[in-house]
């Protein structure tokens, strides 16, 4: 949230030309990248001073502030909520939380298929991304890591931010190449554990994974439409998982119990690769 709130307190200072919006936003993203970055840092040595148990207290907590797993599966499950109620309103409003797309124009399968989708995406960018870049380089790579897709969130696409945050966008495909694959295959992993159709999700991740315009989010987002035996659709831009029919109201549920276990595989991955970065 404060990498955030700084980012857009120097939004409002872009030129609006093509040129000055684009080296602005790349001025933009290197003095938020490295702020985290240094953040991160300048943290490490009084971490350390602390004593042992509460040392790993603070920097558990710490890394968690970098996390969004708790916050995406409530999102889910207010559009899941909705829609039970037959609630389209309310569900379209809530699905806001998930995705850019107008969600004025979807219906019951379109807003499932959206909750779906931002969930499988969002486990690369939400809880696999920090926890691994946390295993690779501590807290300054995890800071770095949020602050890169904090960014991409809020200025890195099409419209009216095209040049302003073409940076973001661009250092946020290179930072998620390895975390978006990583996520595919742990959800494969949970997939397994909760019921998911595997081998259609393993078929699926081969076949569709480059179907979509980002080259990470197709890996996630087709491993869960295999696991689930559904079609995610965003109209006029990509279908994933076909041949089969659009998700319904309980794929939202199996979608968000996935998660849950990915997210406790991810958790065990993570603990291992930093004590063997450490040793």
């Amino acid at each position: 949230m404060w990498i955030g709130r700084i980012a857009t307190i120097l939004e409002r200072g872009a030129p609006t030309g093509a040129t000055g919006a684009l080296v602005y936003g790349a001025g933009l993203t290197v003095a938020v990248v490295a702020g985290a970055t240094a953040s991160g840092l300048a943290l490490r040595r009084p971490i350390d001073a602390l004593p042992g148990p509460i040392g790993i207290v603070v920097e558990a907590w710490l890394l968690k502030t970098m996390l969004s797993a708790r916050a995406l599966v409530e999102a889910g499950h207010e559009v899941e909520r909705h829609l039970c109620r037959d609630d389209i309103e309310g569900a379209r409003r809530a699905v806001t939380a998930l995705v850019s797309r107008d969600a004025a124009v979807l219906d019951t399968t379109l807003l499932a298929s959206a909750a779906v989708e931002s969930l499988a995406e969002n486990t690369a960018d939400s809880i696999v991304g920090p926890l691994l870049a946390y295993a690779m380089g501590g807290l300054p790579a995890a800071f770095a890591y949020r602050a890169i897709n904090t960014l991409d969130a809020m200025i890195g696409y099409h419209g009216s931010h095209e040049y302003l945050g073409k940076t973001a966008a661009r250092l946020d495909d290179v930072a998620n190449l390895l975390p978006s694959r990583l996520a595919a295959l742990l959800l494969l992993a949970g997939g397994a554990l909760a019921g998911g159709q595997v081998k259609a999700g393993l078929d699926r991740l081969l076949g569709q994974r480059q179907r979509t315009a980002s080259p990470n989010a197709g890996w996630p987002m087709s491993a869960m439409a295999g696991l689930l035996g559904v079609t995610l659709e965003k109209p006029g831009y990509y279908q994933l998982g076909d041949p089969a029919p659009r998700p319904d109201v309980p794929a939202i549920n199996q979608a968000i119990e996935i998660v849950n276990v990915t997210t406790i595989l991810a958790g065990l991955l993570t603990t291992t690769l930093a004590w063997l970065r450490r040793r």
